[in-house]
């Protein structure tokens, strides 16, 4: 393999950026990010001859952003490794759903992992992960698809139908403790979110409740509406004393 390499990632609270800075680093190569939650044109054609794609789990599937962005790669000739980090609940048909856009794109993806990171709506959940567990499973994962001959797509778990895609009625909300910083408008990733007249707006048809806007704010004043926020956590509770194990396929 080549001294390069580029990672796709979409990482609205830092979970996935974490995991995936931990397998390049690992890979001990030439590292080009390319953020997806930007704003910015995408590169569409990789140099690398081999790329990574990291994308957060959303109710089971990647994120619509993500998948709208990296359907336009071009990847024929190209390797790929795919990675999903989930919440320590599961990650059901988004890996699968990950592949099949890169194999429709031309990639052959030569390894696949699902990795656990804190939940971003319920942070008791997988708290502290990636830990050093973690870690040590990454650097291992890194080092098997570094030794990698492979010339064929990797098998992964989940189903075909895709189960249906997260759809979130509400939006976050903003407290009146906000300072009209405007750092939720720069960070959302689908521009739903404005400010006018002294008021945050939100867009509901745009947003995709990926809870950058919420991570980003410093006054703690944009949160998930408060019966939402109640209904996660006590759906999740059970996964509080719970470690879901991390899944690599080569």
């Amino acid at each position: 393999m080549s001294d390069k390499m580029e990672v796709y990632y979409f990482s609205p609270t830092g979970g996935t950026k974490k995991v995936s800075s931990i397998f390049a680093d690992a890979m001990e190569k030439e590292v080009i990010w390319h953020d997806l939650g930007s704003k910015e044109p995408m590169m569409e054609r990789p140099g690398s001859k081999m790329i990574v794609i990291a994308a957060p789990v959303f109710g089971g599937r990647i994120p619509s952003l993500v998948r709208e962005k990296i359907e336009k790669l071009s990847g024929t000739g190209k390797k790929a490794v795919t990675i999903t980090v989930y919440g320590n609940r599961a990650y059901e048909d988004a890996l699968l759903e990950m592949n099949d856009i890169l194999m429709k794109c031309g990639f052959t993806v030569i390894a696949s992992g699902a990795f656990v990171a804190q939940h971003s709506m319920a942070p008791e959940v997988g708290a502290g992960r990636p830990d050093g567990e973690d870690e040590k499973e990454i650097h291992k994962f890194a080092e098997a698809v570094k030794n990698s001959t492979a010339t064929e797509n990797v098998h992964v778990p989940g189903n075909r139908p895709y189960k249906p895609e997260m759809n979130m009625s509400v939006t976050p909300i903003s407290l009146s403790s906000c300072t009209m910083c405007g750092k939720c408008v720069t960070v959302c990733p689908t521009d739903a979110i404005s400010v006018s007249d002294g008021a945050v707006i939100t867009d509901a048809e745009k947003c995709i409740f990926c809870m950058a806007c919420t991570h980003v704010c410093a006054e703690q004043a944009r949160i998930c509406p408060i019966p939402v926020q109640q209904k996660t956590e006590q759906k999740l509770s059970v996964l509080k004393s719970v470690r879901n194990k991390n899944e690599v396929f080569l």
